[in-house]
């Protein structure tokens, strides 16, 4: 699915209206489109009592269109949160509404408002819609706050919760929190993005009749990974394919006391294919490794005092990069100190096959920043915020703030793949375009999570998919596998070891 600006958004609604669609027919499609939801839920759950709550725009006048259509099925009453409508539209259809129909100015019967609002079965918030920016008015913020607190009551919102900015995802004050969110034509930025995504609830997107044309012509901020994986598969390995054919993974991971992440990303890279996995790592950790990892091939390697891989090594892991592997992964569990940067540094000036900077991978680069601009090889970073907040020398709340902006003005001025983990992972690419990912849940958020991500994109990498395809495909399923665990676990329970575990069904 393609998530588009609100700018984006009224454009396409001029261009409908250039080809003959009337603005009255989209206002009365998106009605139509929510009124549909309610009455399944009305239906289901024998529900008696719908409260709309309405702004005075247009996003105002869907909500009276949609109580005339409930008013067919049950009691419906309408608030007026913020003074009489102001557009021609929502004037005409609040004119539209049957008498049976209660309608309350909050300003002017404010008791009579919360009273609705607080009986009711339904609450069905068509305040304020796309063009949201700053803050709510006093009005809305009381009646906003007062739907909230109708704990017993199902949710519901047009296009946008109220208080949510839809282009960065912020929520200044006061917002609606919807069990449902219906939109319009396309998702937009705070429907995928945080803190506004946790006000949404379950997001459908519904046609109110923009011409299809428009939509294909549109200019799109992210597209979701489920579009992308469909069009582009990860590489079946052929009936003669060996060990060789299906590629080496070289993973320099792991230090002393971080065995684990090494053997997290490795077990991942191992079960999503690849055809060996060749783990170099200091010494004194390959015996905890090797009892984890029959089916790897080990590198031990020289240390420092304090139990890294020592930039000695270098010279041996030089060869293995030239000759040996098809894919490198840089980081899981790798440790810092003052050599790491200068280590890693040599690792990617040195390599020529697709490289993954991962965890302290990524904290390596972050003094050198430019030799990903040096690099012969293709680069996928995947940083969690504060690591992205490193990279990018802010801090982590301004990360969180801007994350695709972050992301992709990244990706495209070092020209490499950023995959800014997370709630809903971002997927920056360099040529400009960015996806985000819906699939995974909070029972990801555990430490090993993100090396059971690294190995997989390394399998993928070395196996010969192009860099796009290894990433995004990797955020995709990982997400899928996290899904899986907490069905099967719960998110409380599950571990990343139940992710690896999942694989062999996922793929």
């Amino acid at each position: 699915m393609i998530i588009v600006e609100s700018g984006e958004i009224k454009n396409m609604e001029r261009a409908a209206v250039r080809q003959g669609v009337s603005l009255s027919h989209l206002m009365e499609q998106a009605g139509a489109a929510v009124a549909e939801l309610s009455a399944k839920i009305i239906t289901e759950k024998k529900l008696k009592k719908v409260t709309v709550l309405c702004g005075k725009g247009n996003n105002g006048g869907d909500g009276f269109v949609i109580a005339r259509f409930l008013s067919l099925m049950c009691d419906v009453s309408v608030v007026v949160a913020d003074g009489y409508p102001v557009t021609d539209l929502a004037k005409l259809n609040l004119n539209l509404i049957p008498d049976k129909v209660k309608v309350h100015i909050y300003s002017e019967k404010s008791d009579e408002c919360v009273s609705d609002v607080m009986g009711a079965d339904i609450i069905i918030d068509a305040i304020y819609g796309i063009g949201f920016r700053d803050s709510l008015s006093p009005a809305c913020d009381e009646i906003i706050n007062i739907a909230n607190r109708n704990l017993s009551a199902v949710r519901i919102a047009v296009d946008v919760p109220s208080g949510a900015v839809c282009d960065t995802g912020e929520v200044p004050d006061e917002c609606f929190r919807a069990d449902y969110t219906v939109t319009f034509t396309a998702l937009k930025p705070l429907h995928v993005l945080y803190p506004a995504a946790d006000y949404c609830g379950e997001v459908s997107v519904k046609k109110v009749g923009i011409p299809k044309n428009i939509i294909d012509q549109c200019t799109y901020t992210m597209k979701t990974t489920d579009e992308f994986v469909q069009t582009h598969p990860l590489k079946v390995p052929g009936k003669a394919a060996h060990k060789g054919s299906n590629g080496t993974l070289l993973s320099v991971c792991g230090s002393y006391g971080m065995a684990g992440a090494a053997v997290l990303s490795g077990m991942a890279a191992l079960r999503c294919g690849a055809g060996l996995l060749r783990l170099a790592l200091p010494e004194s950790i390959y015996p905890i490794a090797a009892a984890k990892l029959t089916e790897a091939v080990f590198l031990p390697l020289s240390e420092s005092s304090d139990g890294l891989i020592s930039v000695n090594a270098f010279d041996k892991l030089q060869m293995e990069i030239l000759e040996r592997c098809t894919a490198l992964l840089i980081g899981c569990g790798l440790g810092q100190n003052d050599d790491m940067p200068s280590l890693v540094s040599a690792m990617l000036s040195t390599s020529d096959k697709p490289v993954i900077l991962d965890a302290d991978g990524i904290n390596a680069v972050a003094p050198n920043i430019d030799i990903l601009r040096q690099t012969n090889a293709p680069v996928i970073l995947t940083p969690h915020p504060g690591e992205m907040a490193r990279l990018t020398g802010t801090d982590i709340t301004n990360v969180q703030k801007n994350r695709y902006q972050i992301a992709k003005n990244f990706a495209a001025e070092y020209g490499v793949i950023v995959v800014l983990k997370g709630a809903n992972t971002i997927i920056a690419l360099p040529d400009g375009n960015a996806y985000v990912n819906l699939t995974g849940n909070n029972g990801m958020a555990k430490g090993g999570s993100g090396d059971v991500l690294a190995g997989m994109i390394g399998a993928f990498l070395a196996q010969g998919n192009d860099p796009d395809t290894a990433a995004i495909n990797a955020v995709y399923y990982h997400g899928i596998l996290g899904d899986r665990c907490t069905e099967k676990y719960s998110a409380r329970t599950m571990l990343p070891t139940d992710m690896i575990e999942e694989i062999r069904y996922v793929l």
